[in-house]
């Protein structure tokens, strides 16, 4: 992995890591598995690292249009400058803004989230997962708002997902129909109103009718949202709730 600079600019694809994955001490984790699965494949990327800002997603969604065209638009003044063409994520919420928001601006890329280019990796045969290391867990998958209904990408997780374990129930609320986690919409943020409940709380109890070992998610805020909520149920010691990158790196013995 190398940084974009002025000496270079020739690879092909831009890791954007985003604000949770560069600075929450558990989004790192996912971070940190993603580019342990491009390095195994050999995929030629870089990272902006401190040139990297906020996307502005958050600041959109709280009402603060003129904070997000300045992220904005220092954000495509250096992805233009390393000319770059393909970019990576982890994070939805970047995904939706890089993807679909930024081109009102000036920043045309093709950009894919990382369940997509996980999901291509194994298809190109560039990415072989051993089924024998998680085979045998209980994995349910909670759908990210900002990739499910916001981009309509449901099967590339659950594709992902299907070459780790055959055992994966699916929660009541699923797809087009899935419970947010509430962090979306700078929620996360900010305490629910008086008198009403945490959405993540929710969310949570609709995984754990299904008796999941493992709540996978694609999302670092979902991460965060549904770790608070497993940990509200006590159930910590015998849920993980996961990433499913991290769950590729694993099952990769990485």
């Amino acid at each position: 992995m190398a940084e974009c600079s002025a000496a270079n600019q020739e690879v092909e694809y831009l890791f954007w890591v985003g604000s949770a994955g560069s600075y929450d001490d558990r989004a790192k984790k996912i971070t940190r598995a993603f580019t342990k699965i491009l390095a195994y494949c050999d995929v030629d990327f870089a990272i902006l690292g401190p040139e990297e800002t906020d996307s502005g997603d958050v600041a959109r969604r709280a009402g603060n249009e003129f904070l997000f065209q300045m992220q904005a638009m220092q954000n495509i003044e250096t992805l233009n400058m390393y000319q770059v063409k393909k970019i990576i994520t982890c994070d939805p919420h970047d995904y939706n803004t890089l993807k679909n928001e930024y081109t009102d601006l000036g920043g045309n890329y093709q950009v894919e989230h990382h369940s997509q280019f996980i999901e291509s990796l194994i298809k190109l045969g560039r990415l072989k997962i051993d089924k024998s290391l998680l085979a045998d867990k209980k994995i349910t998958f909670h759908d990210p708002c900002y990739l499910g209904r916001g981009n309509n990408i449901y099967e590339a997780p659950r594709s992902i997902l299907k070459q780790i374990s055959a055992n994966l129930p699916e929660m009541k609320r699923n797809k087009q129909r899935s419970l947010c986690c509430g962090a979306g919409g700078a929620q996360m943020f900010k305490e629910a109103e008086k008198g009403a409940m945490e959405v993540y709380s929710l969310r949570t109890k609709d995984a754990l009718e299904v008796s999941p070992e493992i709540i996978a998610t694609a999302c670092p805020f979902c991460m965060t949202m549904l770790t608070d909520g497993i940990k509200m149920e006590d159930k910590q010691a015998q849920i993980r709730v996961m990433d499913i990158a991290e769950l590729v790196a694993e099952a990769l013995g990485l």
